[in-house]
């Protein structure tokens, strides 16, 4: 099938570099292995090779895509679909039906995506034919490795006779990459410096007067509702005021500026990024240079006095092709020559719901990478003795002394009373909720 075509289908213009390299790479049917940030596109570079390999005469699975996660199979079967090639896709995946997946593999599909616990399972029961597979994806790899997968995924792989061609990709740099893959002498495409993107942000005014400026701020944070959110202000006190609002309003949030301790802003950076909090409030110092995730929406409660603190800030939302909101606070007459004329105004009526808490919690760990613990220690102790499922478990992070995992907010309690007096590396450790 044509690539214009797929991209038709897409509604997508043109491939990006990452994409054109990944492409031209696996054209030449050597091993890959592809470095990108997530959100930049790594699914399109993959599936597209994918495509150029699948034959129509072919009655078996021909390629195994695996991913660390169900949400990603999803998404990946969602695009495959997409690209309207006429190949069968389908997913499996823990927490799926069983009989469901089994009843699929009575017509197999040309690509099979999975999670390689429910995979190794069916590669075992003999449920479907992996003889004609000759394309083996590795998506997420990084990801997969810090779940524990090692074991399943040196099982599939090994049962894969056919292979001509692994594809292998990492949203983090790897200093080796494990020999059960069987990736050889891969063509390595790095992008996770170079990423060129197109941001596709929209900004809105919304206006107000000094006095009201605190209570359109909470209407807009409701209109706004369960998006993430960075609240730009030009002063800690004004940080401090907002946050002091919010708590009175019982909306979950954090703030961050140089007035706070290290420990303090590394802590609400930590939360921001896995998701246990959406709305961060903070002062420029937050505008660049930090590694803090995809925002949804940008606000400047207060505008900045150049129009390059103004660019940096709205760097923070729109980035890796993803669609992205500012919203900009404008008070009775005031006048910033930066701004086009042409913003289209923000309406609020004052009638909107609370936002809900996030479903993520952050949980503290006080041992860390001085203590010789990774994150593997720290997945298989919530998975084996703390009780949850992979889904329960969210972004892990290992400082030199402590560690901070996100865990699904209803299964908090549950699993902070199973590991009361569990041990890691035979040493028994305190875990609480991070403040």
């Amino acid at each position: 099938m044509m690539v214009e075509k797929v991209l038709g289908n897409l509604k997508i213009a043109s491939l990006n570099e990452m994409q054109q390299a990944a492409v031209a790479a696996a054209g030449k049917e050597k091993d890959v292995v592809l470095l990108a940030p997530t959100g930049s596109g790594k699914t399109l570079g993959f599936l597209l090779p994918v495509l150029s390999h699948l034959n129509a005469e072919s009655k078996g699975v021909q390629t195994l895509i695996l991913v660390p996660s169900r949400e990603l199979a999803l998404q990946i079967e969602q695009v495959f679909k997409q690209m309207g090639t006429g190949f069968k896709v389908n997913c499996c995946y823990g927490g799926h039906p069983v009989r469901t997946e089994k009843n699929n593999f009575e017509q197999p599909p040309a690509v099979l995506i999975g999670t390689p616990g429910r995979i190794a399972y069916h590669l075992r029961k003999e449920n479907f034919d992996e003889s004609a597979i000759t394309t083996l994806v590795l998506d997420e790899f990084d990801k997969a490795l810090e779940f524990g997968f090692q074991e399943d995924m040196a099982y599939i792989i090994s049962n894969l006779k056919s292979l001509k061609q692994r594809i292998l990709t990492s949203a983090t740099a790897m200093d080796a990459i494990p020999d059960f893959t069987g990736v050889s002498k891969p063509i390595n495409i790095d992008f996770l410096k170079d990423v060129k993107v197109v941001p596709d942000l929209k900004m809105k005014k919304v206006l107000t007067t000094a006095e009201d400026k605190l209570d359109t701020l909470f209407e807009l944070i409701c209109k706004i509702g369960e998006k993430t959110m960075l609240i730009f202000c030009n002063h800690r006190e004004t940080v401090d005021r907002i946050s002091d609002l919010l708590i009175d309003k019982d909306l979950a949030h954090d703030i961050f500026h140089g007035g706070m301790e290290q420990d303090e802003r590394e802590r609400a950076l930590l939360k921001f990024r896995n998701g246990s909090i959406k709305i961060l409030i903070t002062t420029d110092l937050a505008s660049r240079g930090l590694d803090i995730p995809e925002v949804g929406s940008i606000i400047h409660y207060q505008l900045p006095y150049t129009e390059d603190a103004f660019l940096h800030r709205n760097g923070r939302t729109a980035r890796m092709n993803a669609k992205g909101s500012a919203y900009l606070m404008i008070a009775d007459d005031e006048k910033y020559p930066f701004l086009k004329s042409d913003i289209e105004t923000e309406k609020l009526t004052g009638k909107y719901d609370l936002p809900k808490d996030s479903q993520w919690q952050t949980l503290y760990i006080a041992a860390g990478k001085k203590d010789k613990i990774n994150k593997i220690d720290i997945v298989g102790l919530l998975l084996k003795k703390g009780g949850l499922q992979k889904e329960d478990v969210g972004l892990i992070e290992v400082k030199d002394q402590s560690s901070y995992v996100a865990v699904k907010r209803k299964m908090v309690n549950k699993v902070l009373s199973a590991l009361n007096n569990e041990k890691i590396k035979n040493k028994k450790v305190k875990i609480e909720i991070a403040m």
